[in-house]
């Protein structure tokens, strides 16, 4: 599929992602499109989420907003995570105030094995449609990244049923049900394979993979459930770099930057960039690691760990990031000054 996009004016992020030489980190921020900004609590008064995620144009002007409002090194298209269960025939409701709620959740075998993974890519046909319109009406100014859950992230919804601090039956069906489990892990990773490489078609211009609770397995149980369904994605996609975010699995880092074929790796705020860099011996990008939370404090010190933070990654193959997605209650000039700390860094303000 061939689609005339504007030629791309900022393309520091994709330079960072290949690790060549850049004259300051990219910078851009997880959940940067919605719930901190005024402009995004508008269309969120008019529409549900889904309406919000399902109308191209509404997810469109939402990955934009951000864009106008910060000017980040990158665009993330406005979309969730849960597209893909949605897509498997799994009932997803955000409800208001308690998050995602699935209402035919996996409790058995059966429901289990019933799991297949067939048309993702035309089911989820509006997430491609927000995808061009959004790469088209960017105008270049900055790359676009498409994303999808990883699989272990997106069965814990698929078996919890809803959010969770432990996601306790979803670790319980795992060892209770290893043949079952791994049958939906495999069709969880090829419905990713097939809706990252439709996001590609559409114009993405690296994805980004969400292993958001990846920290509750252990090392043994991330090697199996998790690491070689992560491999198996990015070695399928090769058009585009890959992002994997396995938050909490700071053990799996050497593993994650020499076998995992990803172009970077993203990092919560536990880990040391010192003790980053030294598994990954330097040899693959660096994405994150600010606290979230940090950005609730004084302006002078988010800029002055902003500095700190590149200080101690380095600005070689490293893009600034959030450690995890803003807070919805961040004020934007906090969000701002973030940004902007990390565009000056090294022009000697």
């Amino acid at each position: 599929m061939s689609h005339n996009f504007p030629e791309l004016k900022n393309d520091l992020f994709l330079r960072a992602l290949k690790g060549e030489e850049v004259e300051r980190p990219p910078v851009w921020m997880m959940r940067q499109a919605g719930r901190y900004l005024p402009q995004y609590m508008v269309l969120r008064k008019k529409y549900t989420f889904f309406e919000r995620v399902e109308t191209p144009e509404l997810a469109c002007e939402i990955t934009i907003q951000p864009i106008d409002e910060l000017e980040p090194d990158a665009a993330i298209i406005f979309s969730d995570i849960l597209t893909v269960p949605q897509a498997l025939n799994i009932d997803v409701q955000m409800v208001p105030g308690k998050g995602p709620v699935m209402g035919n959740p996996i409790r058995t075998e059966d429901d289990a094995f019933a799991i297949l993974a067939e048309d993702v890519a035309q089911k989820l046909q509006h997430v491609m449609d927000a995808i061009t319109l959004t790469r088209k009406e960017l105008n270049g100014r900055v790359p676009l990244i498409g994303f999808a859950g990883a699989p272990w992230t997106l069965f814990c919804y698929m078996v919890q049923g809803e959010g969770s601090k432990n996601f306790d039956k979803a670790k319980a069906f795992l060892f209770q049900h290893p043949d079952a489990s791994r049958h939906v892990m495999k069709e969880l990773t090829k419905a990713t394979i097939d809706y990252l490489r439709a996001q590609v078609d559409a114009g993405a211009q690296a994805v980004q993979v969400f292993d958001s609770w990846a920290g509750l397995l252990s090392p043994d149980d991330f090697n199996e459930w998790a690491m070689p369904y992560l491999m198996e994605i990015t070695h399928a996609i090769r058009d585009v770099p890959v992002i994997l975010f396995a938050k909490g699995a700071w053990y799996a880092l050497e593993r994650l930057s020499f076998k995992s074929g990803a172009a970077a790796l993203g990092l919560d705020w536990t880990i040391s960039p010192e003790f980053a860099r030294l598994k990954s011996r330097s040899e693959i990008t660096l994405q994150g690691n600010f606290d979230p939370t940090h950005l609730l404090a004084p302006i002078p010190e988010i800029r002055k760990q902003t500095r700190r933070m590149i200080d101690r990654f380095g600005a070689r193959r490293y893009i600034a990031n959030l450690g995890h997605g803003i807070l919805p209650h961040v004020p934007v000039d906090h969000a701002r000054a973030f940004v902007d700390s990390v565009k000056e860094y090294g022009s000697g303000e």
